[in-house]
């Protein structure tokens, strides 16, 4: 019997620890006057993370809410907005996905009754691969994603800049990493929303950037910003240029090491596993996304040398 009761304390609390409902269990912190950031992990995607893996945030403005990119799933949308909720009791007025990619905009579900606003080349890239990329999402991070529909932005920008209560924001466009990038400059606080454009201390993605020497091109556009602030899609927030660059430098690295290896006609399978140099060796997941963009930009090297 007592065999039994043993077993039963065991099983219990297993099983009630599977039944508990998945929570991001997000907090935001306050980055400067009125501007509240959401920090995502230095991951990648996972079931035990539910693709909370980037930065989002909001901006009090003091006539509403302004929203900067929604997160992988409609359940962290929720979250967010329910943080957002807990901050302030300004109604949120406007929502910005900066790019197509899913972890910053699979939570507009939370915000279908706020205007959305992209810019129009975004707007047309998540209508035609939204679904596709939430299925993806489903496979790679699981029951995180319950519920998670594709909802293109409402609302392709018009105009470049946008004032809303006490805040003015420089609304930029860019390319360099997804084809359409929207980066966010708020002139009131000095704060800069770089969105996928910049990765800091988390090693950057490539399946649809037009190419290393647009995206260098940009970092100088970038550099030229006064900002007091600078929050990357996927990092720590800084106060300096040091994530401009990390990025330069890591992007003339992957630039050369791409077309070195084309010259010497090394093959996909050698050139990953070329080493990673030392001076990136700290930054997170570095050999994961170098096999991945030898394989997302390499064939063009190739074509390149050939």
């Amino acid at each position: 019997m007592k065999k039994y009761l043993l077993l039963i304390l065991f099983v219990i609390p297993s099983l009630s620890a599977m039944s508990a409902p998945l929570s991001y269990q997000l907090t935001a912190e306050l980055v400067a006057e009125n501007t509240w950031v959401l920090q995502g992990k230095l991951e990648d995607f996972s079931k035990r993370n539910g693709g909370n893996i980037v930065n989002t945030g909001f901006i009090v403005t003091g006539e509403g809410v302004i929203v900067i990119d929604t997160g992988p799933s409609l359940r962290y949308g929720k979250a967010m907005r329910a943080l957002i909720e807990s901050k302030t009791s300004q109604p949120i007025r406007m929502v910005f996905n900066t790019h197509h990619h899913p972890d910053h905009f699979l939570g507009n579900q939370a915000f279908d009754d706020i205007p959305i606003y992209s810019l129009p080349q975004t707007q047309k890239y998540i209508k035609l691969h939204g679904d596709a990329f939430a299925e993806n999402m489903y496979r790679l991070v699981g029951d995180w994603m319950r519920s998670t529909e594709s909802l293109p932005p409402t609302k392709a920008l018009e105009s470049s800049d946008i004032t809303l209560g006490k805040h003015k924001l420089k609304l930029l466009s860019f390319t360099g990493h997804s084809g359409s990038d929207l980066v966010i400059y708020d002139e009131t606080t000095g704060v800069l929303f770089a969105s996928d454009m910049v990765f800091y201390q988390r090693a950057l993605t490539t399946p649809h950037t037009p190419g290393i020497d647009i995206w260098r091109g940009e970092i100088k556009r970038l550099k030229q910003i006064s900002y007091k602030l600078l929050v990357p899609g996927h990092g720590p927030i800084v106060s300096d240029q040091k994530p401009l660059k990390q990025m330069d430098e890591y992007l003339a690295w992957l630039d050369l090491t791409l077309q070195t290896s084309a010259e010497q006609g090394l093959s996909m399978t050698e050139v990953i596993q070329i080493p990673i140099a030392e001076k990136f060796s700290d930054i997170a997941l570095t050999r994961r996304e170098f096999a991945r963009t030898v394989a997302h930009l390499y064939p063009h090297y190739e074509e390149a040398a050939f």
